[in-house]
């Protein structure tokens, strides 16, 4: 860093070098010092995203280990009522409301199965329990719809698609 910032004919006279060849040492030192800062700062942006996959992977694995906790004592409770009394409640899970509530496009991040659930669930209670209101909660159910529409179309072709080729295999 010194070197680069005394006078070029100051160094060349005290170098017995021209210049131009110390315009180009300082050049090559300069290059030198900010290929250093671009290491420096990849390095800080790589610790930042490793730390922030370990601070997700342990929210994560808070979520599953609460999820788990709830789903057993669910199940103590929920055989001793009847089916009718938990219908004005919401039958989905804590992950996927969280996922609703929290995702810009939650269909995309739920598999087919929840699909299912949030398009069965009530709309009302719904909207309650993520609090939201009824058009939002509807707005996500026709999203949801789509999707699982669009999931068993892409199926379908893909079976298509395996039937056709598998035809084409057994002609001479």
């Amino acid at each position: 860093k010194v070197l680069i910032d005394v006078p070029r004919s100051d160094l060349a006279e005290e170098l017995a070098q021209s210049q131009t060849k110390i315009q180009v040492l300082q050049d090559t030192l300069q290059q030198v010092l900010d290929r250093r800062e671009e290491e420096r700062q990849s390095r800080q942006l790589l610790e930042l995203y490793l730390e922030a996959l370990k601070n997700e992977d342990r929210i994560l694995s808070k979520v599953a280990e609460s999820e788990t906790v709830p789903r057993k004592e669910m199940d103590v409770v929920d055989t001793g009522s009847s089916s009718t009394a938990t219908s004005a409640k919401t039958v989905l899970s804590d992950q996927i409301l969280a996922a609703l509530k929290e995702k810009p496009a939650p269909e995309l991040c739920l598999d087919s199965q929840d699909l299912e659930l949030v398009l069965k669930e009530d709309t009302q209670a719904l909207a309650s329990a993520l609090r939201w209101d009824k058009q939002k909660a509807e707005a996500l159910q026709q999203a949801c719809d789509q999707e699982l529409s669009k999931r068993l179309q892409q199926v379908q072709t893909l079976h298509s698609l395996r039937s056709t080729s598998k035809g084409k295999k057994t002609l001479p």
